[in-house]
């Protein structure tokens, strides 16, 4: 599947710049930000190629990285909750005002879930995976938690972003423990792409103190949980505490033990038809297009007319030149039989709705 990205820039309350990354046409799917992500270099893993050709099928998917991460502001001191749902926030404001799915995944949970809650008309339906709504530090009083907490601490300390294979497995091996010796050294070239042995520390400190048990009881939405059984990151009873605190979520355990699930596993083939099945109608564009008998590229250019886009925006998401899509439009609207821009919107939107 070739891949089509578009890198942008916004502003937070604070000032900080946040990149933000678009893969994939359709309806919008928005990805809370989690811990180690370079949207610049993500279209060449082994770890996340797979994931973005999945969530690009059939949507927009937008994605960011978070605070002193990737190609985001590196120099900053605010590493909190309140500063990452600040990030989602400023990405948010970017995407229009209608309503979005969001997925959160790790910490990037707990991000969606304030977001969710303090805005309640953005999200229409919230993928939790392998999420918490409590940080390390705030699962109870046993002290093998707190050591456990600062060992991890330490290990980031001593061994971030060297060529230190013990680091890599005692590390990198939490996050994919099924991934193979490449995968484990993309890993750790990784960390050292994304973020400082500083940066890297502060924010696993924020992690460890994050709190949304209070928030998770109050949403009202539609939500999927899916949690590895054998995630060394995130106990799957966390993901499973989750589910009991959010009103009607539906939980749905993987066989796996990586808190990244991998392309060859069973349990990714499980997330994958979760996902798009918990998303129901938001491929259902691609119907009216086959109906209409208009080519795939004349499908993906109706999906971004449907979103409201005009003619220099979709030209520029899809990396052509204007005048190739004002002839696609016109071939389009002929195919759909109907007379104007409007009315080929009102035909898409109202596959959406059913």
């Amino acid at each position: 599947m070739t891949l089509r990205q578009h890198i942008r820039f916004c502003r937070t309350a604070d000032g900080t710049r946040i990149a933000v990354a678009e893969v994939g046409s359709g309806p919008p799917l928005l990805r809370a930000a989690h811990w180690l992500s370079h949207v610049e270099y993500d279209l060449e893993s082994p770890i996340w190629r797979h994931w973005l050709e999945a969530l690009a099928a059939r949507n927009r998917f937008v994605r960011y990285d978070q605070r002193g991460c990737g190609l985001s502001d590196r120099e900053v001191t605010n590493f909190s909750l309140d500063a990452w749902l600040a990030d989602m926030e400023a990405v948010a404001d970017t995407m229009g005002p209608e309503p979005f799915p969001v997925i959160g995944m790790s910490q990037g949970g707990a991000v969606a879930i304030r977001f969710a809650l303090r805005h309640p008309g953005r999200v229409s339906r919230l993928i939790l995976l392998g999420a918490y709504a409590r940080g390390g530090l705030r699962r109870g009083n046993d002290p093998e938690i707190g050591v456990e907490a600062e060992t991890l601490v330490n290990l980031i300390r001593l061994g971030w972003g060297r060529n230190d294979p013990v680091f890599g497995q005692a590390f990198s091996r939490r996050f994919v423990p099924g991934g193979t010796d490449d995968q484990i050294r993309w890993w750790s070239e990784m960390e050292r792409r994304t973020s400082s042995p500083e940066t890297a520390i502060a924010t696993l400190r924020g992690f460890q103190r994050i709190d949304v048990t209070e928030e998770a009881q109050a949403l009202d939405l539609p939500v999927l949980i899916l949690h590895a059984r054998g995630d060394a990151c995130v106990p799957f009873a966390e993901g499973r505490l989750l589910a009991t605190l959010i009103p009607g979520a539906r939980f749905v355990p993987l066989e796996s033990d990586n808190h990244v699930l991998l392309p060859d596993e069973p349990a990714w083939r499980v997330f994958d038809d979760e996902l798009h099945g918990f998303l129901g109608a938001d491929a259902a564009p691609d119907a009216e297009a086959a109906d209409a008998g208009l080519t795939p590229a004349e499908a993906e250019v109706l999906t971004l007319v449907a979103e409201g886009l005009d003619n220099a925006a979709i030209a520029e998401r899809l990396g052509k030149s204007a005048k190739t899509v004002r002839n696609q439009v016109s071939v389009i609207l002929h195919k759909l039989g109907v007379g104007s821009r409007s009315e080929a919107i009102v035909r898409a939107r109202r596959h959406l709705e059913r």
